[in-house]
């Protein structure tokens, strides 16, 4: 007959050995409380948009469950295109500028907007797409690139990883004597990169595509989220808009728990958002990938 040993729950979390313990009132207890924890560290809130355009999982879903993690997505931000007429106008007039800068995707999105005209499309495929190629396009993160790349555009910069660093890019490359470089950008961007090239003599012209607002739903989602799923094991945001628009309702619905969560940032930027609002962020992505933020999210709740 096999020997059955009672197992001291509070001082192990591992489940190797269960079939042959009697397990007694206390440790069954004790069990149901380190497996619920344990769950809790499986799960990932990911408070980001959907990637648009790509069919299967998000990238960032897919990433974090290859490595053992159940995450959900929150969509944070909302965003409304603007100055639709005088884009139209800049991007028919290449030869007025000295090249493109996109730092993110709406931005993009906005462009392609513009093309959906049947004759402006016509006209940009037939010889517009080629004057801009000849000039610099620049660009920061592989997502973005990807979206001017659709365009038929040749993107360069997307592993700068930052306005900071791309900036830096730019001086180095252009010269002071151009024709002003053209930035399509949002509302709420920040001043960091039109700050340095215009502090380093580069020229530079600036146009506000769309306006960037609180998700509609983002409350009810983030309670529905904590009411079913509850304390998830880490939390990631994106940008510092979702920092502004998330981090109080989180911690109201974390309360006490809130130190248990390891907080992740996408880069940067966004990590010294969460920095200035008091929160301890646990790991910062090295590069704003999917599998970049997965595997420092997977340490960080080792």
């Amino acid at each position: 007959m096999q020997r059955l040993k009672v197992w001291d729950w509070k001082k192990t979390t591992h489940f190797d050995d269960a079939p042959n313990m009697i397990l007694l009132d206390d440790d069954v207890r004790h069990l149901c409380c380190v497996y619920t924890r344990l769950q809790e560290q499986m799960r990932v809130l990911l408070l980001k948009d959907p990637r648009d355009g790509e069919s299967g999982p998000d990238p960032y879903i897919k990433e974090l469950e290859s490595r053992g993690h159940k995450a959900t997505l929150i969509p944070v931000l909302s965003f409304k295109f603007i100055s639709a007429n005088t884009l139209s106008d800049k991007l028919l007039q290449p030869e007025k500028h000295g090249g493109l800068i996109f730092t993110s995707p709406r931005a993009v999105e906005a462009v392609k907007l513009c093309l959906e005209d049947k004759d402006r499309k016509q006209e940009w495929n037939k010889s517009l797409k080629d004057k801009w190629n000849r000039k610099s396009i620049y660009v920061v993160g592989k997502a973005t690139a990807a979206l001017v790349q659709s365009l038929g555009l040749e993107p360069e910069g997307e592993d700068t990883g930052t306005a900071d660093v791309l900036s830096r890019l730019i001086i180095e490359r252009e010269e002071k004597n151009i024709p002003p470089l053209f930035f399509p950008c949002g509302s709420i961007k920040r001043e960091v990169l039109p700050t340095a090239l215009r502090e380093n003599g580069v020229p530079l012209e600036t146009l506000t595509v769309y306006q960037t607002t609180e998700h509609p739903d983002l409350e009810k989602n983030l309670k529905n989220y904590f009411t079913k799923q509850g304390i998830p094991g880490s939390v990631g945001f994106f940008s510092p808009s979702g920092v502004k628009f998330c981090l109080e309702a989180v911690r109201r619905l974390s309360g006490e728990q809130l130190t248990q969560i390891k907080f992740a940032a996408i880069g940067p930027t966004t990590r010294d958002a969460m920095a200035a609002e008091g929160l301890c962020v646990s790991c910062t992505a090295e590069q704003p990938t999917a599998q970049h933020l997965a595997a420092a999210i997977a340490d960080a709740l080792q």
